[in-house]
């Protein structure tokens, strides 16, 4: 399952403060997020065209992790 970080906020130009905002209206905790992430399948469900961008971050994100770690391994 895909986690969405902070990390992949950034990457897809999103403001945090926006963001923040965004969390709220659709009933989501923020400092949850800031801690842990929020998976993917939750993002998604708000059908939110900024939550796909930062979905496809995470995606990228977590396919570059993998091939490091082919590449070490």
């Amino acid at each position: 399952m895909t986690q969405v970080i902070v990390r992949d906020l950034r990457a897809a130009r999103l403001c945090l403060q926006g963001a923040r905002d965004w969390f709220a209206r659709h009933g989501l905790d923020w400092q949850a997020f800031l801690r842990e992430g929020v998976d993917a399948e939750v993002l998604a469900a708000t059908g939110d065209a900024l939550a796909m961008r930062a979905i496809a971050e995470a995606e990228r994100r977590l396919s570059s992790e993998q091939e490091q770690e082919q590449s070490h391994g």
